[in-house]
């Protein structure tokens, strides 16, 4: 079996590799197929995903029997001011994916964003539930999970939220700097979601890849909070002195509105291949152990 997984340089990418590496995850263990699995991480200097042409030549050179696209625009903020390459990754990205795994009938994991809803309402959004995403990173990730259902047979459109992992950049990585620095946090307590652990949801990822169970799935980390109760608990578990102060987030005077209410209810998981998500206080303490023992 040939994997290729785009975005290679990032956090997801990183999960991905760590645990195909392993062969497990702290969920459970992954199918033993993924242990003779050959897997190709590409980043855009190897696979630009907005040339269609690039795309078709790649896939016909290489012939993945799965792709998993973790390439994405995800500076929300500038996505506001910059709405064409938004538009270019996070949209034709994706459809030029789609064109070609139709094309080599080949299996296109997608991640998207709890961002492609308004953030209005107190319920967890489910999959059945309309989009109508209010800031530029959500229209073009919603537009690119539209191409993918237009263009392609054997998809998987997993939208999760509030990822941090231990590749890249991420929330938990930026509290724990400015909280050592600083010993004092004023974070946003009017935004309400689901923290997501990349290695939970890394292990659902190559757990739908190898059904057909196509479709539309949420996957994030069960229970909800606030951004203040989520950098609270970073706080504490990782065992630093350090004060933690809400506010609204009107004081940040960003470019892109963000949703009030993003959680997400990972009903197309529980009905098919189950939903095993730890719940996000388990998982970040997991996760800060982890980083501690590193």
């Amino acid at each position: 079996m040939k994997i290729l997984i785009t975005g290679g340089k990032g956090q997801l990418a990183g999960q991905l590799r760590e645990i195909l590496v392993m062969g497990k995850s702290k969920i459970r263990a992954l199918d033993k197929i993924y242990s003779d699995a050959e897997v190709k991480f590409t980043s855009r200097e190897e696979l630009d995903i907005t040339k269609l042409n690039d795309v078709r030549d790649f896939m016909a050179d290489y012939t993945p029997d799965i792709i998993v696209n973790c390439a994405a625009y995800t500076n929300v903020d500038k996505c506001e001011i910059d709405f064409e390459n938004a538009f270019k990754v996070n949209s034709l990205g994706a459809r030029n994916l789609a064109l070609a795994s139709q094309n080599t009938k080949t299996k296109l994991v997608h991640i998207s964003t709890d961002y492609v809803f308004n953030g209005r309402g107190a319920i967890p959004f489910r999959e059945c539930d309309l989009p109508d995403p209010i800031s530029v990173y959500g229209k073009t990730k919603l537009l690119g999970e539209q191409y993918i259902r237009e263009n392609c047979s054997r998809y998987f459109i997993v939208r999760t939220s509030w990822l941090y992992g231990l590749y890249g950049k991420n929330f938990v990585y930026t509290i724990l700097k400015v909280a050592k620095e600083k010993g004092h946090l004023d974070v946003v307590n009017d935004q309400r979601g689901n923290p997501t652990n990349a290695e939970d949801l890394a292990y659902h990822l190559l757990k739908l890849a190898l059904t057909c169970e196509y479709g539309i799935y949420h996957c994030s980390g069960k229970g909800e909070c606030s951004w203040y109760d989520f950098a609270c608990k970073i706080v504490e578990y990782a065992g630093i002195d350090c004060t933690v102060s809400p506010m609204t987030s009107e004081k940040l005077n960003r470019a892109a509105k963000r949703p009030e209410f993003s959680s997400l209810d990972n009903m197309m998981l529980r009905c098919t291949i189950g939903d095993n998500m730890r719940h996000w206080k388990d998982a970040l303490k997991s996760f800060i152990k982890k980083l501690n023992k590193k």
